[in-house]
């Protein structure tokens, strides 16, 4: 009862209300949040990630303390923690200030970098501490920056950076500028070089920092409801004369839009950052057994294909289509371990119609793209029916150019009734998205392979079919439109859907017997996600050998190769 009594007389002390008899709080033991303006205790706050237990508000946390949150304990070595700080500008008390901040922060700089690892993953990390000066870019700032990409290239390693920043340090003009271009040109020697890199944005991230090292990872991370833009909200305000929308430029909104590929709670950052880093490592693990199955892979036979039913073309479609066939992400849930998904086109927007990221394969990371329609009406509107966007294969294409970057293989899931054709979709250049995933495809000098599970529907589908090698499910349609849109369009009648689909060979067996796809994937039954595991079961021995026979061409042969397989359509 007492210590409660404390903490409710010491609330009406932080708020500013006198009482006496009050008792003395010691300094540092309490602290008011600055969102939900609750007394919180300082230790508490620490042991809870410094999140406010009342509210979830997000403290900032100093840099040695983030440190400590993140790498495995004792490995941090601290790389350029002395550097002799200039004043380029001559700028009054500029000099003073940054010894006064020293002294009370205990940081030479804003920015603390070093090597550590992360669940036993070398790795160099730098963290931001707002406590300097805001973290602003100086001088040193961006040497120690560039500094952690140097070192990183040399010594092939990963690198992880906290940010968190106001921008540009002003107390040092152009010389501030530059380092801009600076770190922004050692992150390219670095990823030249093949290597990972990951930001992850804390509040607030704003200014020269967002436009150059915040902005230029391989994967971005944010933390929950952290600010992240170029001009500051009330910048922009003043200069439009305009109240912002609530939520604007918040890591929410940059997800929305396309500039953020997750957003990860702070207790989860060191376990999803171990994850990433795992996926990366290019390697093979467990010997390439799959957690998924303990049965013998490889070496599949594939036989001459037999239609497992007397099915009109019309009967394909309607099954191709079915409610309960199952979807990109089901696919994705049963063939692969510890999939990752990404977001974003760094352009505009995140389409939730193409889900793109990273997994294992039987120990093997590979990326997968798949179209997705969603299951259910309410999913199916969210996803817009698998219907493509400008938005979604731009982030493939970004997905795509990354696996050429990390030597993984690429695996696309096909299942689209046809890119969106809204208005918006050709205000934002449909066209030209499409034609930069053909040419992209075209030349990824690692194995491609294309599966159509359900619907391909014209360039929306081939956009993901630029392949080494196209297989289909037996019950799965691919053809230059829609049913419905040929008959419209060559007999000015839509409802001639059935008519159309006998006449357009776009069923398994169809395109198969012309030489357009390599295999049809049998349905003894006609697939849904009851009896899935029957169909994965022959896709996962399939992919093993795919993998194993693509994976050992070498890259002028495997160009070459994918260049034949169309030439000679």
């Amino acid at each position: 009862m007492r210590i409660k009594h404390m903490f409710k007389k010491t609330v009406r002390d932080i708020r500013g209300e006198e009482h006496e008899n009050t008792p003395e709080v010691p300094d540092n033991l309490m602290r008011k949040c600055n969102a939900c303006k609750a007394a919180v205790f300082v230790d508490e706050v620490k042991q809870n990630h410094y999140i406010c237990p009342h509210c979830g508000n997000y403290f900032h946390v100093p840099a040695y303390r983030r440190i400590k949150m993140i790498a495995d304990r004792k490995s941090f070595v601290e790389w350029d923690a002395h550097m002799e700080e200039g004043n380029p500008l001559q700028y009054k008390g500029y000099e003073e200030k940054l010894r006064a901040l020293r002294e009370k922060t205990g940081l030479d700089e804003a920015v603390v970098t070093g090597k550590c690892t992360i669940k036993g993953t070398p790795v160099a990390l730098g963290v931001c501490d707002c406590r300097f000066m805001m973290s602003s870019m100086g001088e040193i700032v961006g040497e120690k920056i560039t500094r952690v990409f140097e070192r990183a290239t040399e010594e092939q390693l990963p690198v992880i950076l906290y940010i968190c920043s106001g921008g540009a340090r002003m107390q040092e003009g152009l010389v501030s500028l530059m380092q801009m271009a600076k770190t922004s040109m050692a992150i390219r020697k670095h990823s030249d070089a093949g290597l990972l890199y990951v930001p992850v944005l804390t509040d607030p991230t704003t200014g020269g920092v967002t436009a150059s090292f915040a902005m230029l990872g391989d994967i971005i991370l944010a933390e929950p409801k952290a600010l992240i833009g170029f001009a500051g909200p009330r910048v922009i305000e003043q200069t439009i004369g305009q109240k912002l929308p609530k939520g604007f430029q918040r890591a929410e909104f940059l997800l929305e839009h396309g500039f953020v590929d997750k957003i990860v709670e702070r207790e989860e950052q060191r376990i999803v950052l171990a994850d990433i880093l795992k996926l990366h490592e290019n390697k093979v693990r467990d010997n390439g057994q799959s957690d998924k199955t303990d049965r013998d892979i490889g070496n599949t036979i594939w036989p001459e294909f037999v239609p497992s039913g007397n099915y009109t073309p019309w009967e394909h479609v309607q099954l191709a289509r079915g409610k309960t066939r199952p979807t990109g992400k089901d696919y994705i849930e049963a063939i692969f371990d510890d999939f990752m998904e990404f977001h974003g086109d760094r352009h505009c927007g995140d389409d939730p119609a193409v889900i793109g990221g990273v997994a294992f394969f039987h120990g093997q990371p590979v990326t997968v793209l798949a179209q997705e329609k969603g299951e259910g009406t309410k999913e199916n509107i969210a996803r817009n029916f698998g219907m493509v966007s400008p938005e979604g294969y731009w982030k493939s294409l970004r997905l795509m150019q990354q696996a050429e970057k990390f030597h993984r293989p690429v695996i696309c899931l096909v299942d689209t009734p046809g890119a969106f054709c809204g208005l918006e979709a050709e205000e934002r250049g449909q066209g030209e998205a499409i034609a930069k995933n053909l040419y992209t495809l075209a030349g990824l000098t690692v194995p491609v392979l294309s599966i159509v599970i359900g619907e391909g529907g014209s360039g929306g589908a081939l956009a993901l079919a630029v392949a080494d090698e196209v297989w289909m499910l037996e019950h799965s349609v691919y053809s230059i439109l829609s049913p419905e849109g040929f008959a419209s369009i060559l007999w000015k009648d839509s409802k001639k859907a059935k008519e159309a689909a006998a006449v357009m060979k776009l069923t398994a067996a169809d395109l198969y017997q012309m030489g357009m796809i390599e295999h049809v994937i049998p349905e003894t039954e006609p697939v849904n996600r009851e009896n899935i595991n029957d169909a994965t079961a022959y896709l996962e021995n399939g992919i093993v050998d795919f993998l194993e026979k693509y994976g050992q061409k070498k890259t002028e042969k495997l160009l070459e190769h994918r260049y034949e397989r169309f030439r000679k359509m």
